[in-house]
């Protein structure tokens, strides 16, 4: 990390021996600077993507008024234009200080995460909380296109190199679906493992699937926040290829309950539903 990142990113909780809370606790939440990863790929100007941040909350659990558990399931999405990610520590946290708080109902608890994170993440959150025995949202399905991880390549290099990436040779224009589940990279902080199965969708110079994957895997000893992979991602296939439309879509394993699922397009389009066993 830069001293710059160094420095901001010194006051999380990320890292550091914490106390479970489980009283209603808004102030657990932290937020980090989206534009310490932007700058360090390039990104300071007009962002070539769109996109948001899924996460899918497994331990949602809290009180109703006359001290009953309630527990449930629940959706967010932080578009990508927020100033902040949410840290996602400090976010289990602060999901658990909702285990002994009691709430009138369930429209009072989802106005509270709606708050809350909106006013961390700088921007409006949704917020959808699903029934446990809702099973449309949570269905595990196959992701579209090829899966390139049954290509026999020779692997050696493990720390994040772009210059692996390449196009086919002649390439012609090509629209495509591809996929990896062999995508690993490492938190910022903790330097523990972040699982993800990556989706790509573009219209452009066809790419070299061999290249993809090695540049993939790449990613292994990368330390980085998920939504920073992502965008790293996308950029570095935007700047090799300069497609007429990409689409970068992780989903990552859950870990203390939460997964994350970052999203970024160069246009506005209908987010695909995807959930893998994985997660």
């Amino acid at each position: 990390m830069t001293k710059i990142q160094t420095e901001a990113l010194a006051g999380l909780t990320l890292g550091q021996s914490t106390a479970y809370i489980d009283q209603y606790h808004p102030e657990l939440l932290q937020g980090v600077p989206r534009s310490l990863g932007r700058q360090a790929i390039g990104l300071t100007a007009e962002l070539p993507f769109v996109g948001q941040d899924i996460w899918h909350g497994y331990e949602l659990s809290w009180l109703n008024p006359k001290g009953k558990p309630m527990v449930a399931l629940a959706t967010f999405v932080v578009p990508f234009d927020t100033p902040n990610l949410i840290e996602s520590k400090s976010f289990k946290l602060y999901l658990n200080s909702l285990n002994q708080s009691k709430f009138a109902d369930i429209s009072q608890l989802y106005r509270t995460l709606r708050d809350d994170l909106s006013r961390c993440a700088g921007g409006l959150v949704q917020v959808t909380l699903h029934n446990v025995n809702e099973l449309s949202a949570f269905q595990p399905t196959w992701l579209p296109g090829r899966c390139i991880d049954e290509l026999d390549i020779e692997v050696d290099q493990y720390g994040y190199n772009p210059d692996l990436l390449q196009l086919k040779a002649q390439a012609e224009p090509v629209e495509e679906k591809l996929h990896s589940h062999l995508l690993k990279s490492n938190c910022l902080i903790t330097n523990q493992p972040d699982w993800a199965s990556l989706y790509i969708h573009y219209k452009g110079p066809a790419l070299d699937h061999a290249s993809l994957l090695k540049y993939l895997i790449s990613f292994r000893s990368h330390n980085e926040f998920h939504e920073q992979c992502v965008e790293r991602i996308f950029l570095d296939i935007w700047q090799l290829a300069a497609p007429e439309q990409l689409t970068v879509y992780a989903r990552y394993t859950r870990r203390g309950g939460l997964d994350i699922n970052p999203f970024r397009s160069s246009s506005a389009c209908d987010v695909p539903q995807f959930r893998l066993t994985r997660q």
